[in-house]
């Protein structure tokens, strides 16, 4: 490839490998001094929390295993799961009645994000906790007619269904958004090559806009799945035993507040890596075939390294 043409229009001749231009890179000695200041405030830092007595560490692994920690863990989890279920189906369904051409259903699923999205999820945790106090009885029946079936609202919404209905519904409100997002990414000649062929509107949204959508879904909705795993410290307030409340707790109890925090600490961020993991290879599986910037197939690299080798 390194060939250079006489100036005599003689043949051409190759360039001896000592007057080949060799490329150096540029030099960026400020990142470096940067970089080894930051390097040694993060070792002080990390060294002087380390080193503090006051820490009791001894505490902190005491309790780290404690089995009413590791049940309050187990809650966590559980919340986490149940609240993105529900505000995953619940977002998916409001945002495509949110583009509904209908504008009725239009209209009730845009004062719907409006409502869950305008209130505090404190706020909506203690209503759905204090249900029974305006609504005592919840029955099934015909409107202003007779009743089929009824039940008690205490017994009906429990803690642990309050804790699921106030994280799923105010989750549902910022999944619709994301959703709607992710659906309007997909060009709109893809929805009506669809109906040229024949497919629904329910057709097309399922086997073409919504598999298009998801590469655009999935990493916001990774991020608000390990918020939603520290949004559930929230449920204190209604005396579920998840992992926060757990910690508060023992140290009512014995008074080590700071230690028993530090539990806290490490296994919300033991769970935010397993999620953070399971994010990033979800999105790569989504991005197959669209990301340019994934290593090719071994039989693409191959064949692109004999092409290079031959052209050279």
């Amino acid at each position: 490839m390194s060939e250079q043409v006489r100036a005599g229009g003689g043949p051409a001749a190759k360039t001896p490998p000592d007057e080949r231009i060799r490329a150096v890179p540029q030099r960026h000695p400020g990142r470096w001094v940067t970089s080894a200041v930051l390097l040694f405030l993060l070792v002080f830092l990390v060294q002087g929390w380390a080193a503090n007595p006051r820490m009791q560490w001894a505490t902190v692994g005491e309790f780290l295993f404690a089995p009413v920690v590791l049940e309050g863990l187990r809650t966590t989890l559980m919340l986490t799961v149940l609240a993105m279920a529900v505000g995953i189906v619940g977002g998916v369904a409001v945002a495509v009645l949110r583009m509904s051409p209908n504008p009725v259903l239009a209209r009730l699923s845009a004062l719907y994000i409006w409502v869950f999205r305008g209130t505090p999820l404190l706020v909506q945790l203690l209503f759905w906790y204090f249900l029974s106090a305006i609504v005592p009885v919840i029955g099934l029946g015909v409107p202003w007619g007779p009743t089929f079936f009824q039940v008690d609202t205490n017994h009906l919404i429990t803690q642990l269904t309050a804790a699921v209905l106030g994280l799923g519904l105010h989750e549902a409100a910022y999944m619709a958004e994301i959703v709607r997002a992710g659906l309007a990414s997909v060009d709109e000649g893809q929805t009506e090559a669809a109906h040229a062929l024949g497919l629904t509107r329910r057709q097309t949204l399922r086997r073409i806009v919504l598999p298009q959508a998801l590469r655009m879904i999935i990493p916001p909705t990774g991020n608000q799945a390990i918020s939603m795993l520290k949004t559930t410290s929230l449920v204190f307030a209604i005396a579920v035993p998840e992992l926060l409340t757990s910690i508060q707790g023992i140290y009512s109890r014995n008074f080590q507040q700071v230690p028993l925090l530090a539990v806290a600490c490490v296994w919300y961020l033991v769970a935010t890596s397993v999620l953070n993991v399971g994010q990033h290879y979800l999105e790569r599986r989504f991005r197959r075939g669209a990301d340019r910037s994934a290593p090719a197939p071994r039989a693409r690299r191959g064949a692109a390294a004999t092409a290079e080798e031959d052209r050279s």
